[in-house]
């Protein structure tokens, strides 16, 4: 059948229906239809998806976020470090989705009026909208609605403050965005941003449809400002607007703290019961039972205490035993008994299953307290466990760190102390009472392992039961038929020595029938020097004809062995900690003994004592340990750093006579020692006070001595330095100007011996590489050349040799078309290197929109650089260098001392190095400076020029979940003003 042929009229027409399509669909036309097209595409298509992907991050960060339960909860967990990547890849979604249906949909050219027309309020309200579709703007919440749940802050509050100004004139809209601008600086903890968003707000009028995001917002700003009262009142109202339970759930949590903080500890427990009520996850429930034995009156402890060890009974609870426990001891904690306390904390530490936060704030308040009772040890200990679990960024965080430093200094002297202590008392007790000490710590030994023993071995049975309960019924019949055929297996089906699991429960079975055993043959026999043969017959035969052939010689090796033996058994009883022999060999009888003992104890009780007065401030403890080595051992040799920390530690407590005394007795048993001198300087107590000051002003003042060549200050200022500060800071750069002052005198030897004291004594000086170099050539025979020269001098400085035939013109590089720098150099010290950077980055910003120039600071050799980079060649370097000398304010000052230089990235590796500052300038000038410069302005182009495209149609094929097709046939109504609707935000 032959076709007919298309009609050339057809074709025509369809163009123009279909040109006229694609114009009604452009955003460039503002009418009724083109404004309800874009609504309706930009509703179902794009934001439809992102709406989705919103709503499936949401809740699961609602239902993956764990809380902390010992701290105050967040409003949002957004902000927290566990919470703020959970549901991303759906947040990263919903915010491509917005961005797109912005991008397409967006129609900002204003609808054409009749300018015979009378405009009402409403009209000019119209007219002067920024945005005419009128959906969009639930594209733009959704944008920082995600960014916000991404924990992304800055950009959300970016798109919400110009949400604000593109709906300026549209009160609802405006104050939503507003309510969230708000949330996002109040997370970001910028409160005073957030209070001039709030101040601003509550003096325009707010719309009704904004009410419920504003109570929000005032609620998470309330809390993060720390105003408790009223973050309560609008807590209230957050609660009576959300929909959903679990969330409605954490918000009366949150409100039972605050009440709990402001001390209504009723309304509290009421809070938690309606937490409990809500039916929550179990562990939101467990804590909120938790909480309310924490807010119950002390008249009720002992019936708290009875439901809380209920709750640790249960089987339900057997993961959440810590926090059992921790809820236990903080209400004996809370009546004042502090030994049943720190019982009910070990007890949650050892039943703990879980290395959490809540074990962590266990351990914390554990080691708090051991810590206010001086038990260093165990102290230590917690402290130790808990700096592992708990966040560094809690307010403790740094205290906790601090005192874990301090105890790892301190308890290994503690422990000598204590032990050593100990030892020397059971050695003057009577040999009853001795042998009784040890007897209880034989069983506590044992105690501990046996609980250790069953610990480990419930800890493998209920990892058995979760192994079988794994594998299913359905391999029963298959375990029964390996175990029939095959003994060795166990019921899993697996070879015995192949799980792990099983053999770690047959050794601590075999330990505790057995106790420990080396592993060899024979091991039940008390006489191991019994042979072992397959054929019982063999034996008998082999031991006769042995017997019969040796005769008298196999009884003396008896003999012998068995005395070998007796001597093996005792020494290894002193090597087993669960007999006497054990303790009995570490305590000191003999006087040799107990000299090595007192040898451990003197430098244990010294450092202990300076370690507490200086890095715990325990005066009175300090004393104590310090005082009792004076006392008992006064010929010790290191009692000249006694008495001095006992006269610091008496002078802080202001008891003047106690050290008098001190200083008295250092000249008198240790005059010699320098704490004597120092304690008997006359300008001591001056020097303690103000002595780092007055160092500084006498360095400042011999430091412009010597550049006024004013020798004789030099060497009076370095002679008070040796007499007065000879531990002080500027001690080494006394000395460097000294040695300089005196080799301009023609003393070359004294310079040297001053050098090397330099070397020696404080190699870590800032001049003492210098000093150094001076040393070692004076050794390698170089002579020292004596006269005048300028230590500051620093623009001569380089740090290489340049070579004797090379000049600046033939290494230097004359290259203009390459990238180059503005360099600004100053003395360090010299200037505010920071309010420099600060200063020229605002230059930079408000002077070069077009530009991005990058600014590095870097220093050596006594010279702060602060380099900008970002010019293409010589000619923009220098119009730059131009600008900044007649228009910075920091260059105007002649004081400053700041120096412009224009390098290019080649050159500016040699400038210091091989090339001085000096010398490049020189070279700059000669062959640089004299060049032309173009008429026209260089830095007002862009780095980069692009061409923006002419809008295009996009193809409706570009993604697969957003179809854009639409027919157009909607007829136009003229202007009308579409009204929107507030649908329940998902998410406030």
């Amino acid at each position: 059948m032959k076709r007919r042929p298309v009609s050339p009229w057809a074709i025509f027409f369809s163009c123009i229906v279909t040109a006229l399509l694609f114009a009604a669909c452009s955003t460039q036309k503002n009418t009724s239809a083109t404004r309800r097209w874009h609504a309706f595409n930009a509703r179902y298509n794009t934001y439809f998806n992102g709406s989705q992907a919103f709503i499936e991050g949401s809740l699961e960060k609602e239902n993956g976020h764990k809380d902390n339960f010992t701290e105050q909860l967040p409003l949002y967990p957004a902000g927290t470090k566990t919470g703020k990547d959970i549901g991303k890849q759906n947040f990263d979604r919903a915010i491509e989705k917005a961005e797109k249906a912005i991008k397409r949909h967006s129609i900002k050219k204003r609808p054409e009026w009749t300018k015979s027309r009378r405009k009402t309020p409403k009209d000019i309200e119209w007219l002067g909208r920024r945005e005419y579709n009128p959906f969009i703007w639930k594209a733009w919440l959704l944008l920082g609605k995600s960014q916000f749940q991404k924990g992304e802050f800055e950009e959300a509050a970016a798109t919400f403050s110009y949400m604000g100004r593109l709906y300026a004139t549209q009160p609802a809209i405006y104050g939503i965005s507003r309510a969230w601008l708000a949330k996002s600086y109040a997370e970001l903890g910028w409160i005073y941003d957030a209070e001039d968003v709030i101040t601003k707000m509550k003096r325009d009028s707010m719309d009704y449809r904004a009410v419920k995001d504003w109570d929000y917002a005032y609620c998470d700003y309330y809390l993060k400002s720390g105003q408790r009262k009223q973050a309560i009142t609008y807590l209230k109202k957050v609660i009576k607007h959300e929909k959903r339970k679990k969330q409605r759930a954490r918000q009366w949590y949150l409100l039972g703290q605050l009440l709990a903080q402001e001390g209504d500890k009723a309304a509290a427990y009421k809070s938690f019961s309606k937490v409990i009520k809500l039916s929550p996850p179990y562990e939101l429930s467990f804590n909120a039972r938790i909480a309310q034995t924490e807010v119950i009156g002390t008249g009720n402890a002992k019936k708290m205490v009875g439901r809380l060890k209920r709750m640790a009974a249960s089987d339900n609870n057997k993961d959440y035993l810590d926090q059992v426990y921790y809820a236990i001891g903080n209400i004996h904690l809370m009546n004042r008994d502090t030994l049943k306390a720190i019982a009910a904390y070990e007890e949650g530490y050892k039943k703990a299953t879980r290395s959490g936060i809540e074990k962590g704030v266990l351990l914390l308040t554990l080691g708090n307290i051991y810590w206010e009772r001086q038990q260093y040890s165990d102290a230590r200990r917690c402290y130790g466990e808990a700096i592992g679990l708990l966040d560094k960024e809690r307010p403790d965080y740094q205290q906790l760190s601090d005192r874990s430093v301090v105890l790892d200094k301190l308890v290994p002297h503690t422990e000598t102390i204590h032990l050593q202590d100990s030892l020397q008392y059971l050695a003057s007790c009577p040999e009853q009472e001795r042998n009784a000490a040890i007897d209880r710590q034989i069983e506590l030994l044992k105690k501990k392992e046996k609980e250790e023993r069953d610990a480990e071995l419930d800890k493998q049975a209920e990892e058995m039961q979760r192994q079988q309960a794994s594998t299913g019924n359905r391999q029963t019949n298959n375990r029964q038929q390996a175990t029939n055929t095959q003994p060795t297996t166990d019921k899993s089906g697996v070879w015995y020595f192949y799980n792990p699991t099983t053999v770690s429960q047959g050794k601590a079975a075999f330990e505790r029938l057995w106790g420990k055993r080396e592993n060899i043959d024979n091991w039940r026999r008390s006489n191991q020097t019994v042979v072992k043969f397959d054929n019982p017959e063999e034996a008998n035969n082999g031991e006769q004809e042995e017997t019969e052939e040796n005769g008298s010689e196999t009884s003396e090796k008896q003999d012998k062995g068995q005395k070998d033996k007796e001597e093996k058994e005792a020494d290894d009883e002193s090597q087993d900690p669960h007999k006497r022999e054990y303790y009995l060999a570490q305590i000191p009888f003999t006087e040799e003994q107990k000299q090595q003992s007192d040898d451990l104890l003197k430098p244990a009780l010294l450092e202990a004592g300076i370690i507490i007065k200086d890095e715990m401030d325990n005066i009175p403890a300090s004393c104590k340990h310090l005082e009792r080595l004076l006392q008992n051992w006064p010929d010790f040799e290191r009692n000249d750093e006694t008495c001095y920390h006992l006269f610091l530690a008496y002078s802080r407590q202001g008891k003047d006579t106690k050290a008098a005394n001190m200083v008295e007795t250092l000249k008198k048993n240790h005059p010699e020692s320098p704490y004597t001198k120092l304690l008997s300087n006359p300008h001591y107590l001056e020097d303690s006070r103000w002595g780092e000051h007055i160092e500084d002003s006498i360095y400042a003042a011999t430091y412009e001595a010597f550049k006024a060549d004013n020798s004789q200050r030099v060497k009076a200022n370095v002679t008070i330095s040796d007499e007065r500060f000879e531990q002080g800071e500027n001690r080494a750069k006394f000395l460097f100007i000294g040695a300089l002052t005196m080799l301009k005198e023609g003393d070359s030897q004294t310079c040297v011996k001053m050098m090397t004291e330099v070397v020696e004594k404080h190699p870590t000086s800032e001049v003492a590489e210098m000093a150094g170099m001076i040393v070692k050539g004076v050794k390698e025979g170089k002579a020292l050349q004596t006269g005048g020269f300028d230590l500051g001098d620093v623009w001569s400085r380089r740090s290489s040799s340049a070579k004797a035939d090379s000049t600046a013109a033939d290494t230097l590089s004359l290259e203009l078309n390459t990238a180059h720098v503005v360099m600004l150099a100053f003395k360090t010290d010299s200037v505010n290197s920071n309010q420099m950077l600060y200063e020229l980055a605002k230059y930079n910003f408000t002077n070069f929109l077009v530009r991005n120039f990058d600014i590095n600071v870097s220093g050596e050799e006594g010279i702060t650089r602060m380099t900008v980079s970002g010019f293409r060649s010589w000619e923009e370097a220098t119009e730059y260098r131009k600008q900044l000398s007649k228009e910075f304010a920091p260059l105007q000052k002649p004081s400053s001392g700041v120096r412009l230089f224009v390098v290019s990235e080649q050159n500016l590796s040699l400038l210091g190095t091989s090339f001085s500052f000096a010398e490049y300038d020189d070279f700059y000038k000669k062959n640089m400076e004299p060049l032309a410069m173009p008429e026209e302005k260089l830095l007002t182009e862009p780095e980069e020029v692009t061409t923006q495209p002419k809008e295009e149609e996009e193809d409706d094929n570009e993604e697969d979940d957003d179809n854009d097709d639409w027919d157009g046939t909607e007829e136009s109504n003229g202007d009308d003003q579409e009204v929107f609707d507030f649908e329940e935000d998902f998410y406030r």
